[in-house]
């Protein structure tokens, strides 16, 4: 179960990425390239900071498929996917949550510390979309919208959590999962965000 809803947030993943790059009129091979690093990009790098190598995207080339099968899906249908926004945003949060979940444990698997694991989730969660953002010019979205990147690091610290009251790679693994993905929704049906610091002469908002 937990392995179809990996290949569904992948495949979500990647759709958010190719529409990114319909958004900014890239060519084909654009939107292809960023529905691949958005889909993969966060499992990729965080496989080499673990020296997991070869990366988990690169030994089951059908994480690549489902990005790939993404980015042609927004590529032909980029208006219809725009009026189903509030289901692909809830699958994207479920994608969200089952991603910081992996990145979690995959850094638990191999010895980090708790602050480590909770860097891999975060960085499993959302590097894809950082490096998709850095690729368009952007100030990532995960730097600057509501309760995303900190959704999976929470989550992260769930499955830490977890750990420490012994239950287990697979109830930490679940825990993890909804808490991130309860979260992401929570944040965007109430719109909730961090605080950011008030530039001089303005109000924190």
């Amino acid at each position: 179960m937990l392995t179809a809803l990996d290949f569904a947030g992948t495949f979500v993943f990647a759709v958010a990425g190719a529409l990114r790059a319909v958004q900014h009129r890239l060519d084909l091979l654009g939107v292809l390239v960023l529905a691949v690093v958005t889909g993969v990009g966060g499992g990729l790098v965080r496989d080499v900071v673990l020296g997991a190598t070869p990366p988990a995207a690169l030994a089951d080339e059908r994480y690549l498929v489902a990005s790939l099968a993404g980015g042609a899906v927004a590529a032909v249908a980029a208006a219809l996917l725009d009026r189903f926004r509030p289901p692909v945003q809830f699958a994207d949060a479920v994608g969200l949550g089952v991603f910081a979940a992996r990145g979690a444990a995959k850094g638990a698997a191999y010895g980090l510390g708790p602050i480590g694991v909770v860097l891999m989730a975060g960085l499993t969660a959302t590097g894809g979309g950082v490096i998709r953002d850095v690729l368009v010019r952007e100030v990532p979205s995960v730097l600057r919208h509501d309760l995303y990147a900190t959704a999976a690091l929470v989550g992260g610290g769930v499955y830490v959590g977890a750990e420490v009251l012994g239950a287990g790679p697979g109830p930490g693994l679940a825990a993890a999962a909804v808490v991130t993905t309860g979260l992401r929704l929570i944040a965007m049906r109430r719109g909730l965000r961090l605080p950011r610091p008030a530039l001089p002469g303005e109000n924190a908002s």
